[in-house]
């Protein structure tokens, strides 16, 4: 299993439109792409310096194959469709590889 995973911090005056997008909107198109089996929204519990409101979104695919299709295929066509808050937020993405996963 990867994650790719997308850390944003977003500005407070758009906070709540934009969480209701996430939740409603972008997360499910990234679903729907086909490339991610599961995604999992948290806050980052950290007082950022810079301000605004932090989050990681971690969308969980079978292989390393599909997060590259989703990159090729996706990636593009989803980041315009966040024109609306351009300039309001600062994102990074990572790619992990899951190496173990244990559960009680």
């Amino acid at each position: 299993m990867y994650i790719y995973n997308v850390t944003i911090n977003i500005e407070e005056g758009v906070h709540d439109e934009w969480l209701e997008w996430m939740k409603t909107e972008h997360i499910p198109e990234m679903l729907g792409t086909g490339k991610f089996v599961k995604a999992l929204m948290t806050r980052v519990m950290v007082n950022e310096q810079m301000g605004g409101i932090t989050y990681s979104v971690q969308y969980t695919a079978k292989n390393k194959a599909d997060i590259e299709k989703y990159q090729e295929e996706d990636a593009a066509i989803l980041k315009k469709k966040s024109k609306a808050f351009e300039g309001k937020f600062v994102a990074f993405r990572t790619e992990m590889q899951v190496v173990s996963e244990q559960k009680v």
